[in-house]
């Protein structure tokens, strides 16, 4: 016990008993009365030893507010491409069909990172998917995302349904279907998006036309259920998509989870990453979020927004003062008399 090592069985019934001898020669056990001051302080914690990890997340951009989000990178070879075009034939990029403030009328984006607009977030993560799909790299997948394994509906699967790129409307229809059906909120559908990202990194395969409804379907399912108060049942989404049964929808929500590794946290920053990408894939993409004249009522409402937000700020502007007193402000120094004995 303590810094000796014992063992009840002989060395020659594991192979894996001659490795740990050779690995406990090579660094022995040492004890605390073994370490000087000097030694002491060289100890390695263990944030050092865990820093390999950190690195293993900042590449992952499901996990980490700094990496940059998938489905950017692969949307940046076709927006060249229509500059690249635009460019050739001389055509506008598609900026004078915005509206612009003037004098008269202040036109402003109702769509924020808490508050998001649900049509154009469903449309600008259908694209996002739509770039996954064009730009795969390759065709890995799971034989539970298979569509033909496991399909959706009655109807037969078309024999090219493994080689034809759906398109970004057919993608818009799916993701629609099953938010309005739901009642799904728009910040669910960004949450889809990071759980999609998630799975292709960790379990390392891509989404396809053979898998992309299936994949998508359980990150819809997984992200209602983590970030709804009340969340949609799988009973519920077998009476969305009538053909497709409850044992199904839990086999998929399983295997879904095992792949992410049961990680299904999103950080506020990650949140925050991949909804202003989304915003940056619009604009790249002529799908601007609407825009609609500031009204009355709308004014008057920012005005009570922002004047809370000055008030707030005054008081703590005057406890901040109270805590910490300048030396400026003293006025006058009081001198006392030294006594000599």
């Amino acid at each position: 016990m303590g810094g000796s090592v014992s063992c009840c069985i002989s060395p020659g019934d594991s192979p894996k008993f001659h490795r740990r001898e050779l690995e406990l020669e090579e660094c022995p056990i040492t004890t605390a009365e073994d370490l000087s001051e000097d030694t002491r302080t060289y100890l390695q914690h263990i944030s050092d030893r865990e820093l390999p990890d950190e690195l293993a997340q900042e590449e992952n951009p499901s996990d980490h507010p700094r990496a940059s989000t998938l489905f950017l990178n692969k949307s940046q070879t076709d927006v060249r491409e229509k500059r690249k075009s635009n460019y050739l034939n001389h055509m506008s990029p598609g900026l004078l069909t915005k509206k612009y403030s003037s004098c008269s009328t202040i036109f402003i984006d109702d769509s924020t990172v808490s508050q998001p607009n649900l049509k154009s977030t469903i449309k600008c993560v259908a694209l996002a998917i739509y770039y996954h799909i064009k730009n795969r790299d390759s065709n890995r997948s799971l034989d539970i995302f298979d569509e033909k394994k496991h399909p959706l509906s009655r109807e037969k699967v078309p024999d090219e349904y493994s080689v034809v790129d759906p398109e970004h409307k057919l993608i818009y229809r799916f993701i629609r279907t099953l938010f309005s059906s739901a009642q799904l909120t728009a910040e669910c559908a960004i949450v889809t998006l990071v759980y999609l990202e998630r799975l292709l990194t960790y379990a390392e395969m891509d989404i396809c036309p053979s898998n992309w409804k299936r994949i998508v379907l359980g990150a819809i399912l997984l992200s209602s259920k983590v970030w709804d108060d009340q969340a949609v049942w799988n009973v519920d989404y077998c009476q969305i998509l009538k053909d497709i049964t409850v044992e199904d929808m839990n086999e998929m929500e399983r295997h879904f989870l095992e792949l992410l590794q049961f990680n299904i946290n999103v950080p506020a920053s990650v949140y925050a990453k991949y909804y202003f990408d989304l915003r940056s894939l619009a604009d790249e993409n002529n799908l601007s979020f609407p825009l609609e004249p500031l009204s009355n009522k709308r004014a008057q409402k920012l005005e009570a927004i922002s004047r809370l937000c000055e008030d707030k700020y005054k008081d703590f502007k005057k406890s901040a003062m109270k805590r910490s007193v300048s030396v400026d402000n003293l006025i006058g120094i009081r001198t006392t008399q030294a006594v000599l004995s």
